[in-house]
């Protein structure tokens, strides 16, 4: 299965738009990591049969989403988080001492708004960076995770 990975979207969807109309058919499901999840909504009333996975950020002040989720696809079993609990602005050691204290194969955040895949003894972290407010001197992208005859391929995708 194909995978997008969002985050940090802040209610600017124009480009989450341009990449669902290009990858639509290519894709089985949508992981946004927070901030602001409520835009969830707005792509499930476009695309309702695509499978989405959702955390709070942040700034989703009064959401009643969790903070964390964790799921299986494809034989693997995902974490997802904005990442803001973690320090993920000073590294990743607790959010990969997270996902491997929950036995993730994945753990997927946001929150800093750079894009950035690591494999840290066999877990894969990913940060998809953010197609409405990138940081960092980095480009507007998404992530792709294929999960195929359990291998996961992570990907990021700079978009223009």
């Amino acid at each position: 299965m194909r995978i997008l990975v969002i985050s940090d979207t802040h209610k600017s969807l124009g480009k989450v738009y341009s990449v669902l109309k290009d990858i639509y058919d290519k894709i089985g499901a949508v992981i946004h990591c927070g901030d602001v999840v409520d835009d969830v909504y707005r792509l499930k009333s476009m695309y309702p049969k695509l499978k989405f996975y959702k955390v709070k950020g942040n700034c989703d002040y009064g959401s009643s989403e969790p903070e964390e989720e964790t799921f299986v696809i494809g034989g693997k079993k995902f974490l997802i988080t904005h990442g803001h609990n973690y320090s993920v602005h000073w590294g990743t050691d607790r959010l990969y001492y997270k996902a491997a204290e929950s036995g993730a194969d994945i753990c997927i955040y946001g929150h800093t708004h750079i894009p950035h895949i690591e494999n840290r003894s066999g877990i894969i972290l990913m940060n998809p960076g953010s197609l409405a407010q990138p940081r960092g001197g980095s480009n507007y992208s998404y992530g792709i995770v294929n999960v195929e005859n359990s291998i996961i391929e992570p990907v990021i995708v700079e978009y223009r």
